[in-house]
């Protein structure tokens, strides 16, 4: 299950610390294959470990370590997509083991890594679709949670979308798709969701966690500009990177990217239609807090 935790609200960075941040990003993504413990960053950095987590976490919103997984979790779905072997790109991407490639690899990639060279084969996904006063709600679920969540008008324009998001994988419409999880979605979409505590089983870069995390932090009622969420995440020039987390959001509701709009107040955007985004916060009686 996906565990969502509280971020403390950061403090604006100074130039001075952006590039430091930067130094060091750059450093690691030179060095990103190798083994780099704190110490040996800060003094790269000449600056104290303390220091440099502060002030990297500050500003890159991910601790300089979580920040090298990253990017080796990129460098692995890299290879991983163009053919390579599990045991060569575990190798190629700086991960010691293959146990501590599937323990970080597999909470990004939504699956083993195995499994994401296949485009999923091997998996079952069991989805179903139901009526809602939004329109059709399509749930998919694999063993380990919730694994897309989208409403539409029409079952098989949803289907195709859920089949090209898992192509290798095999897909079964199901009457139930395991109905208490059916059952929460349901709640959720019709506002009478009573627990948040819906597992989810989704693929997602260590970012954009972030700001799906923030966005869950929203209280129903309440709405965040994306310049307001980038400020949270002590960003406060990634806006437009906030919004195209909230665009790849593939778990309508349940990550509440519909209460972001933008800074002037519009809704903005909304992968399932700006009508529902404006039917959902009126229904929660939406109040700005940009």
């Amino acid at each position: 299950m996906t565990t969502m935790t509280t971020m403390p609200p950061s403090r604006p960075a100074t130039d001075a610390h952006v590039a430091l941040a930067e130094r060091v990003r750059r450093y690691i993504h030179d060095h990103v294959a190798e083994p780099l413990p704190l110490e040996r960053l800060a003094r790269e950095a000449r600056v104290s470990p303390a220091h440099l987590q502060r002030t990297f976490t500050r500003v890159v919103g991910l601790s300089p370590r979580r920040y090298q997984e990253q990017r080796r979790v990129g460098a692995l779905k890299h290879a991983l997509r163009e053919g390579s072997t599990v045991s060569r790109a575990t190798y190629d991407a700086g991960f010691a083991s293959g146990r501590r490639v599937y323990e970080t690899a597999a909470d990004v990639l939504g699956m083993t890594p195995g499994a994401y060279r296949r485009r999923g084969a091997g998996q079952t996904i069991h989805y179903t679709a139901v009526p809602t006063s939004l329109g059709l709600l399509l749930v998919a679920v694999t063993e380990r949670g919730v694994c897309t969540v989208s409403l539409g008008d029409d079952e098989s324009a949803l289907v195709d979308a859920l089949r090209g998001e898992f192509s290798g994988a095999e897909l079964t419409r199901s009457t139930d798709a395991r109905a208490r999880l059916v059952d929460a979605v349901v709640a959720h979409v019709e506002g009478r969701a009573t627990s948040h505590d819906v597992p989810l089983d989704v693929r997602a870069t260590a970012f954009q966690w972030q700001v799906w995390r923030a966005l869950q932090e929203i209280p129903e009622g309440a709405t965040r500009s994306y310049q307001a969420v980038a400020q949270q995440l002590g960003r406060p020039t990634a806006a437009r990177a906030v919004a195209r987390a909230c665009a790849s959001n593939r778990i309508a509701v349940l990550i509440p990217c519909h209460r972001v709009v933008r800074g002037d107040g519009a809704l903005g955007g909304y992968r399932w239609g700006i009508a529902r985004k404006a039917a959902l916060l009126s229904r929660e009686g939406a109040r700005p807090d940009l």
